[in-house]
């Protein structure tokens, strides 16, 4: 009998897959097809999960990868890199002051470079320690800090200079501060 590593319980990794997903392509429908074609990447290649390994750092990889590798078909096959059409609903009750916040603050989100959206969200949002972000990506640690460092300081630029400066991240690791 041969002795397989054992899987990570994929499907619980769902949710914060999707979400980096829907960061990455920005369209709910390509980001269900991303995780459907990243989850069964990770289900035939399973014998490459080591035990031990952080299974979520795992699957980003994965995740990443293929989205990668889906970009790179496209612009192969349109000739040209086009840029991602904004087809997110984001329309909110104008009554509603933090909604409509929110609404800025995603849409500031959105519109940075794709490369700078990955590092944030995998940082800020799913809460990876930078090493772990780095292997996801693919990239050196160094890169990845410069990566969120830049995307952080590119969200307060777009925050104006109101003194409320609403949009903050928060790494691990990181500091909110305009200066760090």
């Amino acid at each position: 009998m041969r002795d397989t590593p054992k899987t990570p319980d994929l499907f619980a990794q769902l949710a914060p897959l999707r979400r980096y997903a829907l960061s990455l392509t920005r369209d709910r429908g390509d980001a269900e097809d991303l995780v459907h074609d990243a989850l069964v990447k990770a289900m035939e290649g399973e014998r490459t999960f080591r035990p031990g390994r952080d299974a979520r750092a795992w699957l980003f990889s994965i995740l990443h990868n293929t989205f990668v590798d889906r970009r790179r078909r496209q612009a192969t096959r349109a000739g040209v890199e086009a840029p991602q059409a904004d087809g997110l609903d984001v329309a909110l009750p104008a009554s509603q002051d933090m909604a409509l916040r929110l609404q800025d603050v995603r849409r500031a989100f959105l519109s940075l470079p794709e490369e700078q959206r990955a590092a944030l969200h995998l940082v800020a949002i799913e809460g990876l320690p930078y090493e772990d972000a780095a292997a996801a990506l693919g990239i050196p640690v160094g890169t990845l800090v410069s990566r969120v460092s830049r995307a952080r300081a590119q969200l307060r630029a777009m925050d104006g200079d109101e003194g409320t400066n609403v949009v903050r991240f928060r790494a691990r690791g990181g500091s909110d501060d305009a200066s760090s």
